[in-house]
C-alpha cells in the first residue's frame, strides 16, 4: 500500500485561487434525483456523503439548463430560475463544510431533447438536424435566439456564484455549443458557420459573456470533446485549436471527452462499460495535456484506484474523475486514505447508473442501493443497539450475500449456507460471458467483507430445515434464488433448453439452426445470443414477443449485444410469441410462432430452441419453514418502506422470523435483489 504522503491521488491540487484536498473528482452527471428541477434534499444528500467520503471536488448539476427551449430530458436541474439559488447555498453549505469543492455542469441542451416536453417550445441548434438519441427536431438558432441565449448563460453563472458554488463547467459535447464548433453539426452558410474560426465564433461570445458576469476570481471550466472520431466530425487539430482559444477567452481548465454521444453506438465508446479496456483515453488526454497551459480533468472507466494513479503519476492529466466508481462507494478516498483499498466497493462497469435514469427515472448502482437513497440508507452501516441475534442465510447469490453482510456489519452471529460450492448465483451465470466477467467482483466484494465480518460461510452445503434449526436462530433469511420458467409452453416444455443451460455449457457443442426466444426482455437472453455468437456452425434466430429488441437493456448496454448480433448476422424476429415446441420426424424442432397483430401462426424448424422467460421461485425450503415460524413470513410493508424493524407476530408458538428476498419472491434483477437485503436487514 502506497503511503499516504505519497501517493498521487491523495495531494492537494491549486485551480486558480481554489485548493483542493486532493486529486480526485466526481465529474458532472445528472443522476436525476432533484425535484422539480431543484437540488433539493435528496440531491443535496447525494453530493454531500461524496464529499464526506473524502472526494476533493464534486461537481453536480451535470447539464444543468440555462433556458427554457433546453427542456430537461433527463432531470436536469433548472438554472434559468431564480429560487434555485438557495438550494444551491444550502448544498454548498453543506458540500464545503465536508471539507470538499463543488461547481456545477452549466448547458444549453440544444438538440439533446425531446420537443415534446417541457414548454413545448422548438428546441434550437446550429442547423435542423434530427437528434437520434433524443429524437428532436430542431430549428436552426436565429440571431434573437443566441441573443437571448448568450444572456441566459451569464445569467445562469451569477445564479451559481451567488449559490456559493466554488464554480462552473461548459458542457459542449452533444449540445448546443458544439453543435455550432463541430463540421458535422453545423451546415450554417452565415457568420456563424463555416471555417473553424466562424464555428468558434458563438461558443467563444458565451464563454466571455460568461466570463464579464461571473468577474475573474470565479472559475470556469469546459467540458468538451476533443476529437468526435467520427467522419466529418470535430477533428483533434480542429477542437485542440478552439480549446487554446476558449483558453485565452478566460476558461480556466478543460475536462476531456473522446468521441460523440448522439448515437447508441458512439455513445458506448464516448463514455465505456464492462468489457471494455480501463482509461481508454488516458494517453489521448496526456497529449492535450502537454499541448494546453490550463489544468485537465479526464473521466471515463477510470473505475480502479490503481488505473487513477497511474494518470497522475504519468502526467496525462491533473484532475481525475472517478465518478462511477464513487457512485459504487462513495467513500472511495476515505477508505484509500484509510489504507482500506481492499474494501472499496468496485464499479463494475455495469452502467446501469446510467440505463437506469431511463429504465426507471433516476441513477441506481446495480449493488450499491444506498445510491440515492441517502436520506434513508446510509452507506456506513453501525453496530446495533440492541440484543446480538442469531441469523441464519440460505443461499449466497446476491441477495442472501447482501443480507450476510449487512447482518454482520450490524454485529449479528450470521452463518450463510450456500448448496453450490461457488457462490454469485445468477450473477455467476451471467459473468459467465467473458464480455461481462467483471460482474463475479459484485460477489467477490461481498464475500471478503463477509469473511472480514465473521459471517460463518458454509458452501457445498444443501440446507434442509434441520440444518437450519439445528442453528437456534432467531432470524432466517430464505434467499434460495428462483429457477428457469419454461411453463410458458403450451408443449415441449422437455425438448427445449434454457439460457442457463447457454450460460453453463450445458448446451454442449450446439450445431445447425437455434432459436432463442426472449420473452423477459434484459440481459439473460441478450448474453446467451451473445455466447452462442462464439460458436461459428450456428445460425441465430432471436425470437421476442415485444415490438423492440430487449426493452429492458439500456442505451449504454445495447451496443455490445449488437455488436455481436450483427457480426454474427443474428436474425431478428419481432412481436412473435413462441407457443409450443414439438420433435419432428427427423428428430429436429418444430416450434409455433404467433402473432397477436395477424392472429396467424407460424413454424419454425431448427436444431435447438432456447427461451427466456425469467424465473420461478426456488422456495420449498421457505414453506417448510413457514409453520415454526412467528410471522408465517409476512412483511410489514409500511415498516420495511419506513425502515423500521419487522415485528409482526403471527404465530406465539414460532421459534424465528422468516423472510424470502430476491428471486426467491419473484423474478427481477441484481439491484432488487441487494435492496431487498440491505432495507431488510438494515433495522435488525
Amino acid at each position: 500500500m502506497p503511503s499516504v504522503i505519497l501517493d498521487p491521488l491523495l495531494q492537494p491540487f491549486r485551480l486558480k485561487h481554489l485548493t483542493l484536498r486532493n486529486r480526485v473528482v466526481s465529474t458532472s452527471h445528472e443522476p436525476a434525483f432533484g425535484e422539480d428541477g431543484m437540488p433539493k434534499d435528496r440531491y443535496r444528500a447525494y453530493h454531500v456523503e461524496k464529499a464526506r467520503g473524502g472526494v476533493g471536488l464534486t461537481m453536480i448539476g451535470g447539464s444543468a439548463v440555462v433556458s427554457p427551449d433546453s427542456p430537461p430530458a433527463f432531470g436536469n436541474l433548472l438554472l434559468y430560475r431564480d429560487d434555485i439559488v438557495p438550494w444551491l447555498r444550502r448544498l454548498a453549505d453543506e458540500v464545503h463544510e465536508a471539507g470538499a469543492a463543488v461547481m456545477c455542469q452549466v448547458t444549453h441542451l440544444g438538440r439533446r431533447t425531446s420537443n415534446f416536453s417541457g414548454d413545448w417550445l422548438p428546441v434550437v441548434s446550429a442547423s435542423p438536424l434530427r437528434e437520434p438519441a433524443h429524437r428532436a427536431f430542431p430549428k436552426a438558432a436565429e440571431s434573437w435566439d443566441l441573443d437571448r441565449i448568450v444572456a441566459d448563460y451569464a445569467s445562469a453563472a451569477v445564479r451559481c456564484r451567488e449559490g456559493g458554488l466554488d464554480g462552473i463547467e461548459l458542457e459542449a459535447y452533444g449540445h448546443l455549443l458544439d453543435s455550432f464548433l463541430s463540421p458535422a453539426t453545423n451546415h450554417r452558410e452565415d457568420e456563424w458557420g463555416g471555417g473553424l474560426e466562424n464555428r468558434m465564433a458563438f461558443p467563444r461570445r458565451v464563454i466571455r459573456a460568461v466570463r464579464e458576469a461571473v468577474g475573474p476570481d470565479f472559475i470556469v471550466g469546459i467540458r468538451m470533446s476533443l476529437d468526435e472520431a467520427q467522419p466529418g466530425g470535430l477533428t483533434f487539430d480542429e477542437a485542440l485549436t478552439a480549446a487554446q482559444r476558449y483558453a485565452a477567452d478566460g476558461i480556466d481548465f478543460i475536462s476531456t471527452i473522446h468521441g460523440s454521444i448522439e448515437r447508441d453506438a458512439s455513445l458506448a465508446k464516448a463514455i465505456p462499460s464492462i468489457g471494455t479496456p480501463l482509461g481508454p483515453y488516458l494517453d489521448f488526454t496526456g497529449e492535450i495535456k502537454r499541448r494546453l497551459t490550463i489544468p485537465v480533468m479526464h473521466a471515463a472507466r477510470i473505475a480502479d484506484v490503481a488505473t487513477a494513479r497511474h494518470a497522475l503519476r504519468e502526467g496525462l492529466l491533473d484532475l481525475v474523475g472517478m465518478t462511477r466508481a464513487q457512485i459504487a462507494d462513495p467513500h472511495l478516498v476515505a477508505k484509500v486514505k484509510a489504507g482500506q483499498e481492499d474494501r472499496i466497493r468496485p464499479c463494475v462497469g455495469a452502467s446501469y447508473c446510467l440505463d437506469a435514469i431511463y429504465d426507471s427515472g433516476d441513477t441506481k448502482c446495480v449493488h450499491n442501493p444506498s445510491v440515492g437513497r441517502e436520506l434513508h440508507l446510509p452507506h456506513i452501516i453501525s453496530l446495533t443497539t440492541g440484543r446480538r441475534r442469531k441469523a441464519v442465510v440460505v443461499g449466497a447469490g446476491p441477495a442472501g450475500l447482501e443480507a450476510a453482510r449487512v447482518l454482520g456489519e450490524r454485529g449479528h452471529d450470521v452463518v450463510l449456507f450456500e448448496a453450490s460450492d461457488q457462490p454469485g448465483g445468477q450473477i455467476r451465470l451471467a459473468a459467465s460471458n467473458p464480455r461481462r466477467a467483471d460482474l463475479i467482483q459484485i460477489v467477490d466484494w461481498r464475500l471478503a467483507e463477509c469473511k472480514i465480518l465473521g459471517v460463518d460461510l458454509r458452501l457445498g452445503v444443501y440446507a434442509e430445515p434441520d440444518d437450519i434449526l439445528a442453528e437456534h436462530p432467531d432470524l432466517v433469511i430464505v434467499a434460495t434464488g428462483g429457477t428457469p420458467d419454461r411453463s410458458f409452453l403450451t408443449a415441449g416444455e422437455g425438448l427445449v433448453s434454457d439460457t442457463w443451460d447457454v450460460m453453463t455449457g450445458s448446451l454442449r457443442r450446439p450445431r445447425g439452426e437455434i432459436l432463442v426466444y426472449d420473452d423477459h426482455g434484459g440481459y439473460p437472453a441478450m448474453d446467451a445470443v451473445e455466447v452462442l455468437t462464439a460458436s461459428p456452425d450456428l445460425r441465430i434466430e432471436y425470437v421476442t414477443p415485444e415490438r423492440t429488441l430487449a426493452p429492458d437493456v439500456g442505451s449504454m448496454n445495447s451496443p455490445a449485444y449488437l455488436r455481436a448480433f450483427t457480426a454474427h448476422g443474428v436474425t431478428i424476429t419481432l412481436a412473435r410469441r413462441l407457443l409450443s415446441v414439438s420433435r419432428t420426424g427427423d428428430g429436429r424442432l418444430a416450434a409455433t410462432l404467433y402473432s397477436e397483430y395477424t392472429e396467424a401462426e407460424t413454424e419454425r424448424i431448427v436444431d435447438h430452441v432456447v427461451v427466456e422467460h425469467g424465473t420461478l421461485p426456488t422456495d420449498e425450503l421457505y414453506v417448510e419453514l413457514l409453520l415454526g415460524s412467528t410471522n408465517f413470513g409476512e412483511v410489514d410493508h409500511r415498516a420495511l418502506l419506513a425502515h423500521e424493524r419487522q415485528d409482526v407476530v403471527r404465530n406465539e408458538a414460532g421459534r424465528y422470523q422468516l423472510f424470502r428476498i430476491g428471486d426467491a419472491v419473484a423474478s427481477r434483477n441484481i439491484h432488487a435483489a441487494i435492496h431487498d437485503a440491505l432495507r431488510l436487514c438494515l433495522p435488525v
